[in-house]
C-alpha cells in the first residue's frame, strides 16, 4: 500500500514540474460563425484562473498570458472554446451556436466522426455522466439511458456481474454478451470467478469510471460490422481519458454513504404461524378435528413428527428475525478519487489514483478496489507522435454463496431458516450446533469465499504523419494481463464442510494475457466540391493466452486452520492452458459530399482458431448511408430546423462466443483405470462448425429543432441470425448429450425512439427533459431437425425452443386456482379454457406467453439547474416479460418444506381450511413432501419501474472558489434505486433480476444514499 501511495505522489510531481514560460501580450478578434460579424461582450479568460477581459463592440479583445495558458472564449447561447496560447500572440476565434452542439464528435472505436456523418445506430454517454456515481460497475450507470440497451444484475453484492442485452437476445447457446473496446482494442469481459456457487466478480469492475471519457454504445451493423465476429451482441466502446495542454488541473472528488436492500422480499412466517399451518396439516392428513387434537397427536409421536415444537414452546416461543440478522443494515460504501492532466512543449499527461470501499447489504460480504492510471502523449517530432495508455486494479471480494439454494449462504437462511430457531444460546454464544441450517452468523465468522483481482492493461501507439499528405500510419501494441485468487473454507463444526469432510477447502488460481497488435493505415482525400473521404485500413492480430490451476481438500487437522497445506486429505487437484487466436483485416470507407449526403461502406475478413481451418475465415460486411435533409437548399427557409438526418444501415456480422476445441473429436485424460491413468470420449466434434452470422437492418430519422430545444431519433432495427451456433442433442448411442452444429435461425426486431427537450435554457435557470422508449420482438424462426424431420426442440421444466415463439419462452403446466369444495389445487390438462385436473402430472406443458426478454424498456431523464445549484433524477422502466420463483418449492409449499423443514412466506397464511373457502392462493395444507411442480403460478409479470438516480447538488460560485484560492467546488447528495414499483403483487423479489428470468438466492439490488464532494485546483 505504501508502494502504490508514494508510486502515486511520484507521478504527481512529474505532471506538476513542467515550467512556466514568459508572458506576452496576447490579442484578437472573437466573430459569429452565423454571420462572421465581431461579438462584443464576449468572456475571455485564462482557464483556472479570474484572470481575463471582454471583447469591445467590435468583438477585439487583448489580455497577457503564458504560453502555457489556455484562453476560455465563451458567451451565453455559443459554445465554450478553450485554446492554448503556445507561441501564438494572435488569436482569432470564430463561436458557433450551441444548436451545432448537437453535432458531437461520435468515437466507435476504429473511427469517430461528427453524429452528422454516423450513418449507423450509435449513442454516446460522456464521462461526467457516469463520475461518481455510487457504483462499482460502469455499466450499471447505463441503464435507462439508451434506448434498447437492457441492463441487469447476477447479483447486487457489489463487483458481481451485469448482463447486457443490446436489441434483445441474438443466440441461443453460443454467449449473447456484447464486445467491450477500450481505446480501441477490444479486451475481455464477463465473470472472472471459478466457481458458479460464490458471487460472480466482473473483469469490468476493475475500471474507475471517473477515468472515463465517453462510453459508446454500437448496435446497427453499419457501427458493429467493423469488429466482425465479434459484433453481432453489439459493442460498447471505453475512451478513456487523455491529457490536455496546459498547466496542471486537479481534481479531487470523494463520496461516503450507505446502502440497504432496494427491495425487502417477502416476509416470512412468524413461529405461530408457521406451527399453526404445521398443526392444520396434520388435520387435514389425520382426520383430526382441531388444531388442539392435532398439538397432541404430534407431541405423542415424537419419533415420527420430531420436537422442534415441544421446544420451541418450553422455551417460551421465541421468535428470530432471521431476515434482520442476516441483513448488514446501512452498509457503508465510500470512494476517493484524484487526478491531474495538463502538458506543454509536446507532452501531455493525465495521471488519476482512485480508491473504493463497499459493503454489501449483507453480513460478511465487501468489496475493495485500487485503481490507478498513467496516460501520456508525446510529439516526437512533427510528424511522430506516441501514445501510452495505461491503468491498473486491484479488487478483493469478499463474497458468499449465492449461486443456488446453498444452505451456508446467509440469504438463503433469510428464506429457509425456521423463526423458532435460535441464534443465540443462553450465555449469548452463537448457537451453531442446534439450528436445522447453519446458523449464518456462525458461518458468517468461520468460512471463507474471497477472491482476488488484478488487472492491468497497458496501450501503445505510434503514429507517422508520412510524406505523403494525409496520409498516416499507426501502429498499436496493448496488453490485457490479470491475475485472479480464489479461496474458499468451509469450517468443520457447522455448514457445508461438517461431518465425514472435517473441514473443506479450494483454492483456484488463473492467468489470462490478451495481446492486441494493429497496424492502421488512413488516407484523407478532399476533392473541389466538397468531396470528402476518409480510407482507413487496418490490420489486427489477438491472441488470448489462459492459465488456470485448482486444488481442493477436505480433513483439516484443527478449526481454524483454513490453508490446504493443513488439509489432511487432497480431493482434488488440476491444471490447464488454453489459447485462442483470432486475426483480421478491415477496411473502411467514408465519404462525404458537402455534409448534406454520407456513405459508409465496412468490409472484414476474420479468422478465428475456434473453428476448423476449412472454416475458419468469415467475411463480415456492411453499407451504410446518410441524407442530412437539413442542409439541402429547399430547407433554408425552415430556421426552426437545426437538423434533419435520414439514415440506413445493412451489413453481416458474427459470433463465434462458444467454447475452444467444439469442432474436434478430443479425448480427455483426466481419468484412471484400475490404478492406471486413462482417456474417454470428451468431445463429438464438428468439421464443419463455423461463424454464426446476424444481417441487420437499421433505419433511423435523427433531428433537432427550435434551436436545438427538442432533438431526438427515432429508429427501426431488424436482426436475423443464421447459422446459429446450437448445441443440437445427440441420440444417447453416440455416447455424448450434444454437440455444436450451425442450424436455425432467429429474429429480433423493434423500434427506438429518443428525445431531449430544453424546457427553459436560460443564464441562470434551466430545465431539461430527456428520455428513450425501444421495443424488442423476438422469435425463433428455425430449429434443427432429427432424422424424422421433426423439429429438436430444446425444453425444461419451465422454457421450451420452438419456432414460432421467443427464445426460451415460458412453456409449463398452467394453473387453475383452488377447488373450494375439497382444497385441492388444480391445473389445466391443457392449458387455459380445457379440463382441470388435481393430479399435476396429468397437467401438460403449454405456452405461458412472453419470455424472459423485456418487449419493452423505457428511461427518462430530468435535468434542472439554478445558479449554481442543480436536481438530475432517472428511471428506468422494463416490460412485457415474466419471472418465475425459482425456489417455491421450499418457501412457497403447502407441506411440510415449509412447516417442519424450512420456512414458508407470510403469503401461506392465505390459504383453503374448509369447503366453500374461494380466491385464495394456495389450497389445504397437508403433512407430505411433495415433489417439485413447476407451474404458472409462480410465474409472474416481471414489468417494473425504478428511480435509478436522483441527486441534488450546488456548484459554488465563481467568486467564492476564488476567494479560497481553487477551482472549483461542487458538492452533492446522490441516492440510487430509490423507489421500486413492482406490476405484480405476487412478485415479492427483486424484479431486476438475471438475463434468463429466475429469481434466486441472489442479494438484490442496493438501495443508496451518499454524499459526495468534487474540489479543482
Amino acid at each position: 500500500m505504501k508502494k502504490m501511495i508514494g508510486l502515486f505522489v511520484c507521478l504527481f510531481l512529474i505532471g506538476m514540474q513542467i515550467v512556466n514560460a514568459q508572458s506576452k501580450q496576447i490579442s484578437g478578434t472573437v466573430t459569429s460563425a452565423e454571420d462572421g460579424l465581431g461579438m462584443p461582450g464576449v468572456s475571455v479568460v485564462i482557464k483556472g484562473t479570474t484572470i481575463g477581459a471582454s471583447t469591445d463592440i467590435d468583438g477585439k479583445y487583448s489580455l497577457e498570458a503564458q504560453a502555457s495558458d489556455v484562453l476560455m472564449f465563451s458567451f451565453v447561447g455559443m459554445i465554450t472554446q478553450e485554446i492554448t496560447v503556445g507561441d501564438q500572440s494572435v488569436i482569432n476565434v470564430v463561436l458557433e451556436s450551441e444548436s451545432i452542439g448537437v453535432d458531437e464528435v461520435i468515437v466507435t472505436g476504429y473511427t469517430s466522426h461528427r453524429k452528422s456523418e454516423v450513418t449507423g445506430s450509435a449513442v454516446q454517454v460522456d464521462g461526467e455522466t457516469l463520475a461518481d456515481m455510487p457504483v462499482p460497475n460502469v455499466e450499471q450507470a447505463l441503464q435507462g439511458r439508451i434506448a434498447g440497451v437492457n441492463i441487469s444484475a447476477a447479483s447486487g453484492t457489489p463487483g458481481s456481474e451485469q448482463k447486457i442485452r443490446i436489441r434483445g437476445r441474438s443466440s441461443i447457446t453460443a454467449g449473447n454478451e456484447p464486445l467491450y473496446v477500450i481505446d480501441g482494442v477490444p479486451v475481455i469481459s464477463g465473470s472472472v470467478s471459478s466457481s458458479t456457487a460464490t458471487s460472480s466478480l466482473s473483469a469490468m469492475a476493475a475500471l474507475n469510471s471517473n477515468d472515463i471519457e465517453t462510453i459508446t454504445v454500437l448496435k446497427d451493423a453499419t457501427a458493429t460490422a467493423a469488429y466482425g465476429a465479434r459484433g453481432a451482441n453489439g459493442v460498447i466502446v471505453i475512451t478513456t481519458k487523455s491529457g490536455k495542454s496546459g498547466k496542471a488541473n486537479i481534481n479531487f472528488s470523494a463520496t461516503y454513504g450507505i446502502s440497504n436492500d432496494a427491495v425487502d422480499g417477502p416476509t416470512m412466517l412468524t413461529g405461530a404461524q408457521r406451527e399453526e399451518l404445521f398443526y392444520e396439516s396434520l388435520m387435514n392428513s389425520f382426520d383430526l378435528s382441531s388444531q388442539a387434537e392435532a398439538r397432541s397427536f404430534y407431541e405423542a409421536n415424537p419419533s415420527s413428527f420430531g420436537t422442534d415444537y415441544v421446544s420451541w414452546n418450553a422455551a417460551g416461543r421465541p421468535e428470530t428475525d432471521w431476515a434482520d440478522l442476516i441483513t448488514n443494515d446501512n452498509a457503508i460504501m465510500q470512494e476517493y478519487n484524484l487526478s491531474a492532466t495538463g502538458g506543454k512543449d509536446g507532452i501531455k499527461y493525465y495521471v488519476s489514483g482512485g480508491y473504493l470501499k463497499q459493503e454489501a447489504t449483507v453480513i460478511g460480504s465487501e468489496l475493495e478496489r485500487f485503481t490507478g492510471s498513467v496516460n501520456l502523449d508525446f510529439d516526437i517530432s512533427p510528424k511522430l507522435k506516441f501514445s501510452t495508455k495505461n491503468s491498473a486494479s486491484h479488487m478483493f471480494q469478499d463474497g458468499l454463496l449465492e449461486g443456488s439454494a446453498y444452505f451456508s449462504s446467509p440469504r438463503a437462511s433469510k428464506f429457509f431458516m425456521p423463526s423458532i430457531d435460535q441464534a443465540y444460546n443462553a450465555d449469548g454464544t452463537l448457537n451453531y450446533e442446534t439450528t436445522s441450517l447453519p446458523n449464518p452468523l456462525f458461518i458468517a465468522q468461520n468460512d471463507i469465499d474471497q477472491q482476488r483481482f488484478t488487472r492491468i492493461i497497458t496501450n501503445n501507439s505510434l503514429t507517422w504523419q508520412t510524406p505523403i499528405e494525409n496520409l498516416t500510419f499507426t501502429t498499436k501494441m496493448s496488453i490485457d494481463y490479470q491475475v485472479f485468487n480464489m479461496k474458499t473454507y468451509d469450517n468443520p463444526l457447522r455448514g457445508d464442510g461438517d461431518g465425514e469432510t472435517a473441514g473443506r477447502g479450494e483454492v483456484a488460481n488463473r492467468n489470462r494475457a490478451n495481446y492486441v497488435f494493429q497496424n492502421i493505415v488512413n488516407y484523407q482525400l478532399s476533392l473541389d466540391g466538397g468531396h470528402e473521404f476518409d480510407f482507413k485500413a487496418i490490420q489486427e492480430y489477438e491472441e488470448r493466452r489462459r492459465y488456470f490451476m485448482y486444488a481442493a481438500g477436505d480433513n483439516f487437522s484443527d478449526v481454524g486452520l483454513t490453508n490446504l497445506n493443513s488439509a489432511g486429505n487432497p480431493t482434488d487437484a488440476t491444471a490447464d492452458y488454453t489459447d485462442e487466436v483470432q486475426a483480421s483485416y478491415l477496411g473502411l470507407i467514408h465519404y462525404a459530399y458537402q455534409g448534406k449526403y454520407v456513405a459508409d461502406v465496412t468490409y472484414r475478413r476474420e479468422g478465428s482458431s475456434k473453428f476448423h481451418p476449412d472454416h475458419r475465415w468469415g467475411n463480415f460486411w456492411a453499407i451504410g448511408g446518410a441524407w442530412n435533409i437539413n442542409r439541402e437548399d429547399f430547407m433554408a427557409n425552415y430556421d426552426f430546423i437545426d437538423m434533419l438526418k435520414f439514415r440506413a444501415s445493412y451489413g453481416k456480422s458474427g459470433n463465434n462466443n462458444i467454447d475452444i476445441n467444439q469442432y474436434q473429436a478430443l479425448l480427455f485424460y483426466d481419468s484412471n483405470y484400475g490404478g492406471e491413468g486413462a482417456s474417454y470420449p470428451g468431445t463429438f466434434g464438428n468439421n464443419g462448425l463455423a461463424w454464426e452470422t446476424s444481417y441487420s437492418l437499421d433505419l433511423g430519422l435523427d433531428f433537432g429543432l427550435f434551436n436545438n430545444r427538442f432533438s431526438g431519433s427515432i429508429g427501426y432495427y431488424s436482426r436475423e441470425t443464421q447459422d446459429m451456433l446450437l448445441r443440437v442433442p445427440l441420440s444417447l448411442t453416440q455416447g455424448h448429450p450434444n454437440r455444436n452444429e450451425n442450424i436455425g435461425r432467429m429474429e429480433n426486431k423493434g423500434w427506438e425512439f429518443e428525445f431531449n427537450v430544453d424546457v427553459v435554457r436560460s443564464n441562470d435557470f434551466n430545465v431539461s427533459v430527456s428520455g428513450n422508449v425501444a421495443t424488442n420482438k423476438n422469435e425463433i424462426l428455425e430449429l434443427a431437425l432429427d432424422t424424422n424431420g421433426d423439429e429438436r426442440n430444446i425444453t425444461s421444466t419451465t422454457t421450451r425452443v420452438e419456432t414460432g415463439h421467443p427464445v426460451y419462452g415460458w412453456y409449463m403446466p398452467t394453473w387453475a386456482g383452488v377447488d373450494p369444495d375439497t382444497g385441492s389445487e388444480l391445473w389445466y390438462v391443457d392449458g387455459v379454457g380445457s379440463e382441470t385436473t388435481d393430479n399435476f402430472n396429468d397437467a401438460n406443458q403449454v405456452w405461458q406467453g412472453g419470455s424472459a426478454i423485456p418487449e419493452l424498456t423505457a428511461g427518462l431523464n430530468l435535468h434542472v439547474d439554478y445558479k449554481g445549484f442543480f436536481l438530475d433524477a432517472s428511471a428506468f422502466y422494463a416490460g412485457g416479460h415474466k419471472i418465475y420463483e425459482q425456489w417455491h418449492r421450499y418457501t412457497n409449499g403447502t407441506d411440510v418444506f415449509s412447516t417442519l423443514y424450512y420456512q414458508g412466506v407470510n403469503t401461506l397464511m392465505d390459504r383453503w381450511q374448509k369447503p366453500g373457502d374461494t380466491g385464495t392462493r394456495f389450497g389445504k395444507f397437508e403433512y407430505t413432501g411433495r415433489p417439485w411442480q413447476r407451474h404458472s403460478k409462480f410465474l409472474y409479470d416481471g414489468d417494473f419501474i425504478r428511480l435509478r438516480d436522483l441527486s441534488v447538488g450546488y456548484d459554488f460560485q465563481k467568486n467564492i472558489t476564488d476567494a479560497i484560492g481553487i477551482g472549483g467546488l461542487r458538492v452533492f447528495v446522490r441516492g440510487t434505486n430509490l423507489l421500486t414499483w413492482v406490476k405484480d403483487d405476487n412478485l415479492k423479489y427483486d424484479p431486476e433480476v438475471d438475463t434468463d428470468g429466475f429469481t434466486g438466492m441472489e442479494t438484490p439490488a442496493a438501495k443508496s444514499f451518499i454524499f459526495g464532494v468534487n474540489v479543482k485546483f
